[in-house]
């Protein structure tokens, strides 16, 4: 059974079905994620043109299915996100965060929390806030999504939230320095790296424009986010390895940044 209703929707991937028609995966407020028929848009001037680009939120008027593909009929209040469509850096860094979420989350779960976030996480980087460290903190948050996420709050062993800390793949968590002896193979990382991936597991979207992060302690945390992807997810996405390969076109394009590390 199928019936018209409008949802809200970040379109996740678009891809051409046969000569005139669209698969349309969107990532909905209302579902979660979930494949859509677009049909006959093969003219530039069809209205639904603008609602079936990449990084573009809007609300769809569709036939909702309960189990295979559903249909989008029509679209209103689009929203672009037009820096990140004009930008290489941000479009690679956005589309690895969507690529990601794909990659992690079920089909038809609704998940408001993780719609407004992933809205707001592409809001920021097509406002010109640093897309690294939204890359990081989604990177962090889908663990969970993936069902890996480790103990971040604190010492595994025993508790304690503040101080320095390191990440025991033996305990699933951290380990303050009164315990690291619990496991002699920790990841021996960067302090500040992991007091920046606790932060990120729980800072909330509006607080991210306070945040700056010297080069070097990008590299450190991005070291350790590798690492537990390898290590406990195993995923190779290629928007990945694009930035991997893109950082250094952006090292040369940018000037050095003077910033110091701010906690928040």
């Amino acid at each position: 059974m199928a019936h018209l209703e409008e949802v809200k929707g970040l379109v996740l991937s678009v891809r051409k079905h046969r000569e005139r028609d669209f698969l349309l995966k969107l990532f909905t407020y209302e579902y979660g994620k979930l494949m859509f028929f677009v049909r006959g848009t093969k003219n530039s001037n069809n209205k639904l043109k603008p609602a079936l680009q990449n990084f573009t939120q809007a609300t769809y008027i569709a036939d909702i299915r309960s189990s295979g593909l559903s249909f989008v009929r029509d679209s209103k209040h689009v929203t672009p996100f037009s820096s990140i469509q004009q930008d290489i850096f941000k479009n690679a860094y956005a589309t690895y965060i969507l690529q990601l979420a794909d990659a992690a989350i079920e089909d038809r779960q609704a998940d408001p929390g993780l719609y407004e976030q992933l809205n707001r996480g592409l809001k920021a980087i097509n406002d010109d806030l640093d897309p690294e460290i939204i890359m990081n903190i989604f990177e962090i948050r889908f663990l969970r999504y993936f069902g890996v996420m480790p103990e971040l709050r604190g010492c595994v062993i025993c508790g304690i939230t503040e101080g320095a800390f390191d990440y025991s793949s033996i305990h699933h968590g951290l380990l303050c320095p009164k315990h690291f002896h619990e496991d002699e193979r920790r990841y021996h990382a960067s302090t500040k790296a992991i007091h920046f991936i606790r932060l990120f597991s729980v800072i909330s979207f509006d607080k991210i424009n306070s945040i700056t992060i010297k080069e070097e302690t990008k590299k450190e945390i991005r070291a350790v986010i590798d690492q537990l992807y390898d290590e406990l997810v195993g995923i190779k996405l290629k928007s990945r390895k694009f930035i991997d390969s893109m950082k250094e076109w952006e090292n040369m394009l940018k000037p050095a940044s003077k910033s110091k590390d701010e906690k928040k």
